[in-house]
């Protein structure tokens, strides 16, 4: 048993501050999830990427266990925070606080590639501050600070005087000796409450807090409702009213909405506003494009559709074992750094097979692509690439902006899985110029949906929006309704959940359609 006399003032002094300080943050951690009416651990369980990820992935989607689980994480935090502060049954405290961070710890540990979507200060490698906590609880396990200085040292006194009046009246049991009420020094009693004022000292800062954060939202609110902040309070997962519809092509499921791409690779079609593109790959760093077809997964999103660019990206993602969406590739074969005009077909086919190998449950020949081939008369290079994607097994699609490359290819007998196709109206301001300048993308709508209801292939109709031209309750509800299958939508992260809502509300509810489901 370690006893105080082999510390100097100075050792025991910082034990016990460093123990009154860990208490300090379990205590604030918990308060403040306590206070918090939408925190959930969710978000934490899942983006687990290590050995116990299934098991904590399981807890984030069980609401029942969920629950639990937020329940133990915020009463944990305060009760081992109060007996830390307090040096009250402090090594309970102390052995419960290092299980916590143990948990914490393997759900998301700092290792190389494993640090995907968790917010930290700094930079870790294997050593984060959850493992330093641990350790040091680890010292004031050994160094049990609380018989010292805290309730512990009073309960322990307790304990000892019963144990010796105890002993005293099993030696002298043939005498009746009456019992003693146990009594303190005023010695025992300032040891026992000696760490009571770190905790007053905890609420007046905490008050003080509060006071502030109120302070402030009363000068922020007119900021704080602006509608330009607004755009920037995405909905959360809490928010969703239930899971994309799927249908089917061939044997393979896809969801109604399919994520689009092109924001993730940073196309950002922004007309004149020639820093968007740029604006756009900035916000797309690696972790935030996990995060992005991470929220898409848990909205029912199963699909994206994208380019043999991010196929490494998509790749790291299901060995990291973050998701499993699974991808249709376009397949572009022009080269538009110096004129647009079509790389060497043997190139093209390597495009082709990259986005294969990489597992790609469809490609389709990319919409400028196949216009591009259909105004040169290139009727072999499709057929040749349509063959290429059949015979590695692959479902085949076939895509354009003009509505004739469609004519064009149905005439000729091309039959493909699936057609992709640009649909939106044309009731938006910089739709009314005459000249072409990254404005529409669907040149005659009209069209679009007369030559598409005699098809009875599928149909994804992409470009719904005029790349963000039309707002998505349009957009969606003028595909779907016009014929579309399925819709391609280009999404940031805190804008999927409204947009996933606003679909299932189009789907759900009354939908005027006239041309049947083909998929």
């Amino acid at each position: 048993m370690v006893k105080p006399q082999q510390f100097s003032g100075l050792q025991l002094g910082m034990l016990i501050t460093m123990r009154i300080a860990i208490g300090w943050h379990f205590l604030y951690e918990g308060i403040v999830k306590l206070l918090l009416p939408d925190w959930t651990s969710a978000q934490f369980l899942q983006v687990s990427s290590w050995k116990l990820a299934p098991f904590f992935h399981w807890i984030a989607d069980n609401g029942r266990a969920l629950a639990i689980v937020d329940f133990l994480n915020i009463w944990g935090l305060i009760l081992i925070g109060l007996g830390l502060i307090l040096g009250a049954f402090t090594q309970i405290a102390t052995v419960a606080g290092m299980l916590l961070l143990a948990l914490y710890y393997l759900a998301n540990p700092p290792f190389i590639g494993l640090d995907f979507g968790i917010p930290v200060e700094g930079h870790y490698l294997w050593v984060n501050k959850v493992l330093l906590e641990f350790f040091a609880l680890g010292v004031l396990l050994i160094f049990p600070t609380g018989r010292f200085w805290g309730v512990d040292a009073l309960l322990t006194s307790v304990f000892r005087r019963k144990m010796t009046a105890k002993k005293q009246r099993a030696a002298a049991s043939t005498i009746k000796m009456p019992e003693e009420s146990v009594s303190f020094g005023r010695r025992q009693i300032l040891k026992g409450l000696a760490t009571v004022p770190a905790l007053g000292v905890f609420g007046y800062a905490f008050a003080r807090k509060a006071r502030w954060q109120a302070w402030e939202e009363k000068n922020l609110v007119d900021a704080m409702t602006s509608p330009s902040t607004k755009l920037f309070d995405p909905a959360g997962l809490r928010d969703l009213s239930g899971q994309m519809p799927k249908g089917k092509i061939k044997d393979v499921e896809f969801s109604r909405i399919i994520l689009g791409g092109n924001l993730l690779s940073g196309w950002a079609h922004s007309r004149d506003l020639l820093y968007v593109s740029q604006l756009v790959k900035a916000y797309h760093n690696k972790d935030k494009i996990f995060a992005t077809l991470l929220t898409a997964e848990k909205c029912g999103i199963n699909t994206l559709l994208t380019n043999p660019i991010l196929c490494t990206l998509i790749d790291e993602y299901w060995r990291r074992n973050i998701g499993r969406i699974q991808f249709i590739s376009d397949c572009a074969g022009l080269n538009y750094d110096k004129g647009k005009y079509a790389v060497p077909f043997d190139e093209y086919l390597d495009r082709v097979k990259r986005a294969i190998d990489y597992g790609a449950v469809a490609c389709y020949i990319q919409g400028e692509t196949a216009d591009y081939y259909i105004e040169n008369n290139l009727i072999d290079q499709l057929t040749k690439t349509i063959q290429f994607i059949r015979d590695n097994g692959v479902m085949v699609g076939i895509g354009a902006h003009y509505i004739e490359t469609i004519e064009r290819c149905a005439s000729e007998g091309f039959n493909p899985d699936f057609w992709m196709k640009t649909t939106h109206h044309h009731n938006y301001w910089s739709a009314k110029s005459e000249e072409w300048h990254d404005n529409k993308f669907d040149f005659n709508p009209e069209k679009t949906i007369e030559v598409m209801k005699s098809l009875p292939q599928p149909w994804v109709a992409f470009k719904v929006m005029a790349a963000g031209a039309i707002p998505p309750q349009e957009a969606f509800r003028y595909a779907f309704e016009n014929g579309a299958d399925f819709v391609c939508a280009g999404m940031y992260d805190f804008q999927m959940v409204e947009d996933v809502n606003i679909a299932l509300n189009i789907l759900t509810g009354d939908l005027k359609r006239d041309r049947p489901w083909m998929a």
